[in-house]
């Protein structure tokens, strides 16, 4: 009968690098830790297992930014627009300008297929409201630009693979690359690996779940402008056509295709896989798999079908697995669905999405000290989680994260008795909305204790 087990050999591990912040994930949440610490004049070393910046922004290729504003509103901003404006000056972001924003048809119609609209609301068609379609290489320069000038020291290709806990207080990483196993230290250390893989292996609680998962796709060769004259002077026709391809993908938003800033590519956010794990290799082996059956099975489909698609070709298929939910912190707030959906607003809100708040509190592991998490993983429940983890509010976290690190350090205590008033009026002055100063109409939720 052979072994279920292996016992690891102990071994000294040379330390690759010290620095006072380890932020874990360079993806949105932990790039913007990254930078906002940075800024705060603190060192700071960000660990990637893949060889960009970005997470699911680049490498998942989501490629729209929403759930950043309220009606007329911007809600989400700091660092987060700041790399809209980089990525837009290059030419590789487009959103519509405050003029263009609202009910009108004509306007529903030129920006609809960039995805750029509230899906939110009841109404339809839905308006039109400031989100960004952008390329996923724009976020990878953009971000490279913005570490580079923040004198981040960047270890790409660096997996996490321990956490080093001493008296139940975070020291720092062990990671795996070319160069064997090795530790990073740090005064406080960041999770922003999206799946709470360091909270997790330090002893933090969490609840954990799952979602749909997808293999985002891009097509090239796309008449996007016959295709969008077939949608509204055809509507009934394309209505029906439609429906059709979104059988054959297995699974799809409404609109399954949208425009990116490359004239010709279009971005397809599909197909939704269900009952597949993403902590699982098996499931997410299988999702590969599957996925790119189903997309060059729609894709067959819609060149012989659909107007606009007679041309099309696969562009490349998304390198990171669109994985929306696995671990869940349980931390000194818990982030409930009610929530959510009653704009409760805390007194230690530091980051905002369209028009909920997030307390300073679902970042902190109640088990750990030095350890901030940042992120979709943040501490919410399940239901809570699927309506908050858009891109935009996870970089508020992070930035949040990123400057309550550097405080804790200059302040000589833990991240957990930080100054929340200050690190809000630090977030306000270089543009950020923590939620500090909430709109009439927002619950309040109990005050801290």
């Amino acid at each position: 009968m052979h072994p279920t087990t292996y016992t690891e050999p102990s071994r000294s591990l040379r330390i690759a690098t010290r620095a006072d912040v380890v932020v874990v994930g360079g993806g949105p949440a932990g790039f913007s830790a990254a930078v906002a610490a940075a800024r705060q004049g603190v060192s700071v070393c960000l660990v990637e297992r893949y060889p960009y910046l970005g997470g699911l922004a680049s490498g998942g290729m989501v490629l729209v930014l929403d759930d950043m504003c309220a009606g007329a509103e911007i809600t989400v901003r700091g660092i987060c627009a700041e790399l809209i404006e980089r990525m837009h000056a290059r030419g590789l972001a487009v959103y519509p300008p405050a003029h263009e924003r609202g009910h009108d048809p004509a306007m529903y119609r030129k920006w609809s297929r960039w995805g750029l609209f509230d899906f939110n609301t009841r109404t339809k068609p839905h308006p039109i409201c400031y989100a960004v379609a952008f390329d996923p290489d724009g976020w990878k320069r953009a971000s490279d630009d913005m570490v580079q000038q923040a004198r981040i020291e960047l270890r790409l290709h660096s997996t996490f693979a321990a956490s080093i806990v001493q008296d139940a207080r975070m020291s720092g990483v062990i990671v795996e690359s070319k160069a064997g196993r090795e530790a990073i230290l740090g005064d406080v250390v960041i999770d922003a690996t999206g799946d709470l893989d360091v909270a997790a292996a330090a002893g933090a609680a969490f609840s954990q779940d799952s979602y749909m998962v997808t293999t985002v796709f891009r097509l090239g060769g796309v008449d996007t402008d016959e295709a969008e004259r077939f949608q509204f002077e055809q509507s009934e026709r394309h209505a029906a056509l439609d429906l059709e391809a979104r059988r054959v993908i297995g699974g799809s938003w409404d609109y399954w295709w949208l425009k990116t800033p490359l004239p010709g590519i279009v971005w397809c956010n599909c197909p939704h896989m269900t009952g597949l794990d993403g902590m699982k290799v098996e499931d997410l082996t299988r999702a590969e798999f599957e996925g790119r059956r189903r997309i060059h099975a729609m894709v067959d489909h819609v060149r012989a079908r659909l107007p606009g698609f007679a041309n099309c070709y696969v562009v490349d298929v998304a390198p990171q697995t669109g994985v929306r939910q696995t671990r869940m912190l349980q931390g000194d707030y818990v982030v409930t669905k009610s929530d959510v959906t009653n704009r409760v607003h805390f007194p230690d809100s530091i980051a905002r999405g369209r028009d909920y708040y997030t307390p300073y509190r679902a970042l902190l592991p109640r088990e750990v000290e030095q350890l901030l998490v940042a992120g979709r993983h943040y501490s919410a429940t399940p239901q809570a989680q699927k309506i908050s983890r858009e891109i935009p509010p996870c970089m508020a976290m992070g930035e949040a994260a990123g400057i309550a690190a550097a405080m804790a350090l200059s302040a000589g205590t833990t991240v957990r008795n930080i100054d929340v008033p200050e690190l809000q009026r630090r977030l306000r002055a270089q543009g950020a909305d923590p939620g500090d100063q909430p709109p009439a109409h927002a619950r309040q939720a109990e005050p801290v204790a």
